[in-house]
């Protein structure tokens, strides 16, 4: 082998490498905007990761109770993917629940997403709602921040929710903002099973 083809095999080698090492960075994505699909999008990068072997962990900061197609399909995944219903619904919509419960609620949802996060068990965290627990002010947007900054290099973190803060948007590697342009619920009709939930 002579000299040139060396230094191209060192090239392409270093090249592979540094693409690699790129790959093991964890991106920090959000989804966030008045439209549809925050998510939705969410849960399908999920079923991507859950494709490739990853082990992903959903953690939902403001949907209450109720069954969702999501939940019961995550759960056929258990063994890739944690999912869990942290809020006690929207605190908007369920005025019949104190200010003070969502606030607990949520206190305990951020204890749990930080250790989820820390373990650096899942390649994919996902913390659905988050942006509007932040909007609402059940967790302060600094303890967000602070988490994106101490994350495990190789997690993924994917933040949902409306009204994502601009320091969380600048921090971020990824941003989709969804736009509403028409919406049945303008005329009216609520959310459907197997489209909304």
């Amino acid at each position: 082998m002579d000299g040139q083809s060396n230094q191209r095999s060192y090239i392409n080698l270093s090249s592979l490498l540094c693409v690699i090492e790129r790959e093991k960075r964890g991106w920090v994505i959000v989804y966030t905007g008045d439209g549809k699909g925050k998510s939705t999008a969410a849960f399908g990068m999920a079923i991507r990761a859950v494709g490739h072997g990853w082990k992903v962990a959903i953690l939902q900061f403001v949907k209450g109770s109720w069954p969702t197609g999501e939940e019961k399909a995550f759960a056929l995944l258990s063994e890739r993917v944690l999912f869990k219903k942290l809020g006690i619904g929207f605190v908007t919509w369920n005025p019949k629940r104190p200010y003070e419960e969502h606030l607990e609620a949520a206190k305990r949802a951020w204890e749990e997403a930080k250790n989820v996060v820390s373990s650096n068990v899942y390649r994919l965290v996902i913390l659905d709602e988050i942006n509007n627990a932040t909007r609402f002010g059940l967790i302060p947007v600094e303890e967000v921040l602070s988490l994106i900054d101490t994350k495990p290099k190789e997690v993924n973190l994917v933040l949902t929710g409306r009204g994502a803060d601009e320091r969380i948007i600048q921090k971020a590697d990824l941003v989709t903002e969804m736009k509403n342009v028409k919406h049945p619920f303008d005329k009216g009709e609520w959310a459907r099973v197997g489209i909304d939930y």
